[in-house]
């Protein structure tokens, strides 16, 4: 949206008190009011703000629901309609024909109301009295940009802010009440699909529940723009507003770009919904020892990297480890080419004789080997990753199925996602670097339920942040150097991850290989990042198959919505 002014962005973090909806309306209208008056062209406003949020059944809330449009968008369109500006409102509304609840957000601007969402991944509470949102993800188009907006538990669902962003919008709205789970996400959706974001939350406790604030506006590349006070006190009362600028020159950006490569035939099985009968998950928890190794490549000299890979398997990994994952193309690296033929020289097919070699480490050091090489299968190559069994047996195979500038020059496109399952293992995906900057492929390794996603790559930091929300949303803070991309294949397939990358020059490669833990609050399991600069054998201990939490791989399949996904295997983005 070029030639668009930069507008200001307002999030109000209010506290509704539970079955006071003419006072929190009022309330509301003074704080709305407020940041209209000091220029903000879009507010945002809790969810649930005009109700509070705890209701044991429909004839709790019934007193207090309200039709889209109605009495209460009404009241907060005289506001939009007297200052130019855009108001999402949360709240609870009553279908008018089917007399059915659900958990809402409406959109009020200028000539009046614009539109709803109703929530789609509902939380426990809101079970109890409210259907689950039937409407899908609009987008609706105003003069300061296309506005989607998702509700608290929906950002748990990789699939949620990728559906608004595939869509068209450009800036997506986020009332929550949140403990800290779903606000932990939004830096990720912004960075890895372009949007703004911008949430709301509160800071006070209902029924035991405590909401923890920091509210946040994020930019379509990651950076936080501005963040409301974490708040752990129940006593916690006072609203809180922030503000952030928005560039409309931002909304066209390489995240959005990228979405012009998606491969939408590979994600089909993205659509399937496997559960509650699957008989092909695990169902038992193994203990596994990963390392992830990272060095720096003699771009194209086989030789040396091999004998550094021998050296670091043979010398530097534990005897107990039983996963080890390498990076992308591990004993060539990125070798410049400018057409197909010149990666012949470095291609092998895949009983080649690297290949023989890592079979012989992996026998040696009784562990499974992920390996990155170029592919040789004539006409054709391609940036594969296979998996070698203790026994030194290739078990499976996974051809990059995203190609960056790079690849495009020699290989052709995988175009399967695939888990093979390990009798007495687990069940192990495999996507190569710049495949995890598209969250369809963690959509499908959740369904084919994958235990652990193993990440051969070769990044330089053209994708992915380093994290940056409030830490002390979480027991144990990530550590330094926790990149947004990886972190997004964990929590969002709820699979350990295990990215192996590259050091050092002349590709300025970024290291922080790492071993993702599916969330920071588990605090039995951590999460592990490499250096950035230095050789190095990173190693973890894991228990998959985690049952005792709020959120694990099992409620996230039975809980999907895959009705409304559509679009995300059929529909070309309408701003391409």
């Amino acid at each position: 949206m070029q030639g668009k002014a930069t507008f200001k962005a307002a999030s109000i973090q209010f506290n509704p008190k539970l079955n006071r909806r003419n006072a929190n309306i009022k309330r509301l209208k003074e704080y709305v009011t407020a940041a209209a008056q000091d220029g903000a062209k879009l507010i945002v406003t809790p969810e649930m703000a005009t109700t509070g949020y705890h209701y044991l059944d429909r004839s709790a809330i019934a007193p207090y629901v309200d039709t889209i449009p109605g009495l209460t968008t009404a009241q907060f369109e005289g506001i939009a309609r007297e200052y130019q500006t855009h108001i999402v409102i949360g709240m609870a509304e009553v279908d008018a024909e089917t007399g059915l609840y659900y958990n809402s957000a409406a959109l009020v601007g200028p000539d009046g109301y614009i539109g709803k969402y109703r929530k789609i991944h509902q939380w426990v509470v809101e079970n109890y009295w409210s259907c689950w949102g039937d409407i899908g993800s609009p987008v609706f188009e105003t003069e300061i940009g296309n506005i989607a907006m998702i509700i608290c538990q929906d950002a748990t669902y990789l699939e949620s802010a990728r559906l608004a962003a595939v869509n068209g919008a450009d800036i997506l709205c986020f009332p929550t009440n949140s403990s800290g789970a779903s606000i932990s996400m939004l830096q990720h959706w912004a960075e890895m699909n372009g949007l703004y974001v911008v949430s709301a939350n509160r800071t006070n406790q209902e029924e035991a529940f405590q909401m923890v604030g920091a509210s946040a506006i994020w930019s379509p590349y990651g950076e936080k723009l501005a963040e409301a006070p974490f708040c752990s006190d129940a006593n916690g009362d006072t609203p809180v507003r922030i503000e952030g600028e928005i560039q409309p020159s931002c909304y066209d950006n390489e995240a959005k770009a990228r979405m012009l490569e998606r491969r939408m035939d590979a994600y089909k099985e993205l659509m399937l919904f496997l559960g509650p009968w699957d008989y092909v998950k695990n169902t038992v928890s193994r203990t596994i020892k990963a390392a992830a190794i990272q060095y720096e490549p003699q771009i194209g000299n086989k030789e040396a990297n091999l004998h550094t890979i021998q050296h670091l398997i043979e010398d530097e990994v534990p005897e107990d480890v039983n996963l080890i994952v390498l990076p992308e193309l591990s004993v060539i690296g990125p070798v410049p080419t400018t057409k197909k033929q010149d990666i012949d020289p470095y291609a092998e097919t895949d009983d080649g004789a690297t290949i023989q070699e890592m079979k012989r480490l992996a026998k040696a050091k009784e562990a499974h080997i992920v390996f990155g090489f170029a592919e040789k299968e004539a006409p054709h190559y391609y940036n594969t990753a296979i998996l070698i069994s203790p026994a030194g047996e290739v078990i499976s195979k996974h051809r990059k199925i995203h190609l960056n500038d790079d690849d495009d020059k020699w290989a052709s496109p995988g175009d399967t996602i695939a888990v093979t399952p390990v009798n007495g293992f687990g069940r192990i995906g495999v996507m190569i670097g710049y495949d995890a900057t598209f969250p369809e492929v963690a959509a499908v390794l959740a369904v084919k339920r994958a235990d652990m996603i193993c990440i051969p790559a070769s990044w330089s930091g053209e994708y992915g942040v380093e994290l940056s929300m409030n830490q002390h949303i979480f027991p144990k803070p990530y550590p330094k150097g926790t990149v947004s991309t990886w972190d997004a294949v964990a929590k969002g397939a709820q699979a350990y991850t295990i990215v192996a990358n590259f050091v050092g020059s002349p590709h300025r490669f970024k290291g922080r290989s790492a071993i993702y833990n599916l969330d920071q609050n588990y605090t039995n399991d951590e999460t592990v990042i490499a250096s950035c600069d230095a050789e190095e054998v990173l190693v973890n201990t894991f228990q998959t198959m985690k049952t005792d939490w709020w959120l694990d791989q099992e409620k996230l399949i039975l809980t999907r919505r895959t009705s409304y996904y559509t679009p995300l295997v059929t529909m070309v983005p309408p701003f391409l």
